[in-house]
């Protein structure tokens, strides 16, 4: 469906029903898959055949649902994962080994700085971090002749910082290594990675795809164009024979366009087995279905509370790539044109105390340490996830006792800034 616009792959794209064929995505809920001979299965298992064997691998479902994201990004192939954790892990452990350096945006969501800083550092990868805002000769003073990757996020979760896609694979490709990007908050109605020169896109399905919390999931999705032959000293995993698969070249069998997810599937998923359930993945595919809907509206109360409070005399700043005030605009108009996401943070002046009174009078705000979905969420970190940090190490860490991160759901708009409002007037 690549003629075909955003909207319209959000509803049709991956699954295309035959003659008496079910409309919505069938949920294959099934374990394994009967063959009528060995000889049958045993393609499957060489890697000569298409199909299903075991759902640990691959399920039905999840290549439908899969494969209507791969459309929405513009790539040409993609997996489901168990979570987004699992999805950026495996997007990088897919091309990294003991031994090995990758380079990062040190803006990006707490728990994949933990996955990269702290456990693949056990793994014997290392990491090189570097600012969002980097000029390209620091980029470039962060390589290491074993560098295998850059990752970033297109916006940052919490600090919503904004980052220059077509800078970071300017400097990705100069060092022949490929640019992965989590495009979880602006999701591909709002950007698409690959487009500005990402290689590989990840996501938590979790939130804005899935959009109801109602289910836990991750995507990677190939853009198709890095040529791993061409650094093939570099990629031996991809580019020198497979021993668990009967000698297999992934590169030359699968091309630039199947490679990478192959691997990933045949080789991570079989032994980590970090699937998404089909169930789930149909959960998801309903998300999908109004994604390019639901967006634009996120945006619109992101926006509209953004305005709000930066013009509230009890707010000490704002952080959303839409106001004009923001260090970020300028970027975010060349990457995130339509707006990127309903999620908001900001400072309040009176601090720990007057960020406590906030929570506890906020009523259409729920406090959970989720974001992404129809319902409005909102969290304080310093009296939350990161409540065992004292005020220094809390303003370390980036994210000071006063600091709000609000996510906007699907409600009327005024309804959301009269319920702030209220809670902003509670403090003395």
């Amino acid at each position: 469906m690549s003629d075909y616009r955003i909207g319209t792959k959000c509803v049709q794209g991956g699954y295309t029903p035959g003659n008496g064929e079910p409309r919505q995505i069938p949920i294959v809920q099934s374990t394994t898959f009967k063959y009528s001979t060995s000889e049958d299965m045993g393609k499957l298992f060489d890697l000569e055949a298409e199909g299903y064997f075991y759902t640990r691998l691959q399920n039905p479902t999840n290549d439908y649902v899969a494969a209507k994201i791969a459309e929405m990004e513009g790539g040409t192939a993609a997996m489901l994962t168990s979570s987004g954790q699992a999805a950026n892990f495996f997007a990088m452990f897919n091309i990294c080994q003991a031994g090995d350096h990758m380079v990062a945006s040190s803006s990006i969501y707490g728990g994949t700085y933990n996955l990269i800083a702290v456990t693949m550092a056990k793994m014997g990868i290392s990491v090189t971090f570097v600012s969002p805002d980097a000029t390209e000769e620091e980029l470039n003073a962060a390589f290491q002749p074993n560098t295998k990757l850059m990752f970033g996020e297109t916006i940052a979760n919490p600090a919503l910082t904004v980052l220059d896609i077509e800078l970071f694979a300017k400097v990705a490709h100069a060092h022949g290594v490929p640019l992965i990007v989590d495009n979880t908050f602006p999701t591909p109605v709002n950007c698409r990675p690959i487009e500005w020169g990402a290689d590989i896109v990840t996501h938590s399905t979790t939130k804005y795809m899935d959009g109801h919390g109602a289910a836990v999931g991750g995507a990677i999705v190939d853009g198709g164009k890095f040529d791993w032959m061409a650094y093939a000293d570099k990629y031996p995993g991809l580019c020198t024979p497979d021993d668990s698969y009967h000698g297999v070249v992934y590169a030359e069998r699968f091309g630039k366009e199947g490679a990478f997810i192959t691997k990933c599937t045949t080789q991570l998923m079989r032994d980590l087995g970090s699937i998404q359930s089909p169930q789930n993945a149909f959960y998801l595919n309903l998300g999908l279905e109004s994604l390019h809907v639901r967006m634009p509206r996120h945006v619109e109360n992101g926006q509209a509370v953004a305005e709000f409070l930066e013009n509230h005399p009890k707010v000490a700043y704002v952080n959303y790539s839409g106001l004009k005030s923001s260090k970020y605009y300028e970027r975010a108009q060349k990457y995130l044109p339509n707006g990127g996401c309903g999620v908001v943070s900001f400072g309040l002046k009176g601090g720990r105390e007057a960020a406590s009174i906030f929570m506890r009078e906020l009523k259409l705000g729920a406090i959970e340490t989720h974001v992404a979905d129809a319902r409005t969420c909102c969290l304080n970190p310093a009296t939350s996830t990161h409540r065992q940090m004292t005020d220094e190490q809390l303003i370390e860490a980036g994210v000071p006792a006063e600091l709000i991160r609000i996510s906007l759901g699907l409600e009327d708009k005024e309804d959301l800034i009269a319920d702030i409002s209220r809670a902003l007037d509670a403090i003395k």
